[in-house]
């Protein structure tokens, strides 16, 4: 496909055809499901509990993209499952056995709640982290930003002082890396506290088969809850903020285990989790770096959607109001975003339909040629851009707690 059948935004240039794998869907589509052997940390981790072929076709979009992208420059993708005889289960790549690895309800495959696919997905990510290294990232993740140059300058490069990559959702005095995009070489130490971390939650009570509850746990005593104002209404009853904060932070319990980690100091084990953060993670603003089409929509969905469906104008065409925000949408993300992130799960009960859900429910509907679906689309693949996305500057914060990981120790100033 011509890499110039849509306009190419300031900030951006063309990538050598020799970069990337072009090849028919099919042939790209085999190389997923029958991936190299691992030979280094260039490693990037999908995980769907029914494997690649089961997947929705606009996040196998979003996978084939990834590899399209990146297999050239020494990246190997991989969409792990729990497919009994897939050579991509879980099971191949770690020990599901080791109860120092996952919580019992894992092992005995009995996680249960209304987001049980998306829980046992968070258990994966950081033991396949620790033991290989690389990038893990949800299925439903567009990557946009040169991923390679900015693990090149920072975690690929020992001289550097960064150790992990991700997005930081709130302002740099706030600490909540969002758990859909981590990067860092081998047994990194804040994503091996954090999974320690965990792992004792899921312990707790006799061993937990859901998330529920683990928002109030004492080993979590001092972080925020997440959520903010959120209400959900639904059937004529309106759940209240509060509410809706605890099944937030219980439905994304893994960024709150970070999030004590990252402020936590633990001197007995050595660990100062605030100036870890300041000294050794690269965190992108979450806002502009991964949601930017829900902040310019609003977090309308629907909205988005529209806008996104829409078609550029033909040449002899005037550019309408709409075209214009679809455009100006397109071209911002392009330029801007490192990445996007689809919503769905919880979020959908909160906000209603999202332009992920919206994708899934019409099929196809983001790769139709002509629309600003597909010119961003086309842009994630055959573009890049000039520079890489900032970090924040962190500063050493007052810590959450200080006191030994496990336990509820504390110790007062």
């Amino acid at each position: 496909m011509d890499s110039q059948i849509y306009p190419l935004p300031a900030g951006l240039h063309v990538i050598p055809t020799h970069l990337l794998d072009l090849r028919p869907d099919s042939e790209v589509d085999h190389d997923l499901l029958h991936p190299k052997p691992i030979s280094d940390e260039k490693n990037i981790w999908f995980f769907w509990h029914t494997g690649y072929t089961h997947m929705h076709p606009y996040t196998q979009r979003n996978t084939r993209a990834w590899h399209r992208r990146f297999s050239k420059q020494g990246w190997t993708i991989r969409v792990l499952d729990r497919l009994p005889s897939s050579p991509l289960n879980v099971a191949n790549f770690l020990d599901i056995s080791n109860p120092g690895t996952f919580p019992r309800a894992f092992i005995d495959g009995n996680i249960g709640g209304d987001y049980a696919p998306q829980h046992t997905s968070d258990l994966v990510r950081w033991p396949l982290l620790l033991k290989y290294g690389g990038v893990y990232a949800d299925v439903g993740m567009i990557q946009i930003g040169d991923l390679d140059r900015l693990w090149r300058e920072t975690v690929g490069n020992p001289a550097s002082r960064f150790k992990v990559l991700s997005y930081n959702a709130g302002s740099v005095e706030e600490r909540s890396l969002t758990n859909y995009f981590l990067a860092s070489g081998r047994n990194n130490p804040l994503f091996a506290r954090s999974h320690q971390l965990l792992l004792q939650l899921w312990a707790a009570d006799g061993g937990k088969v859901s998330t529920e509850g683990m928002h109030a746990s004492p080993l979590l005593r001092g972080v925020p809850l997440m959520g903010g104002s959120f209400t959900i209404e639904e059937e004529g009853r309106k759940t209240g903020a509060e509410e809706v904060s605890r099944m937030l932070t219980d439905y994304i319990i893994q960024a709150q285990v970070m999030t004590m980690v990252m402020g936590l100091v633990d001197e007995e084990d050595g660990w100062n989790g605030p100036e870890y953060v300041a000294e050794h993670v690269y965190a992108i603003d979450y806002m502009v770096g991964s949601q930017l089409i829900n902040e310019i929509t609003e977090w309308d969905g629907q909205k988005a959607f529209n806008l996104m469906s829409l078609s550029l104008p033909k040449e002899s065409e005037v550019e309408s109001a709409e075209q214009r925000q679809a455009r100006e949408i397109v071209e911002a993300c392009l330029r801007k975003s490192f990445g996007f992130k689809l919503a769905h799960g919880l979020i959908l009960r909160v906000l209603g339909d999202t332009l992920g859900s919206l994708w899934r429910k019409h099929e196809g509907s983001d790769n139709v040629p002509g629309t600003y679906a597909h010119w961003l689309r086309h842009g994630t693949v055959y573009w890049n851009q000039d520079e890489i996305p900032p970090t924040l500057e962190f500063k050493v914060i007052e810590p959450f707690k200080k006191g030994p990981l496990l336990e509820e120790k504390w110790i007062k100033e």
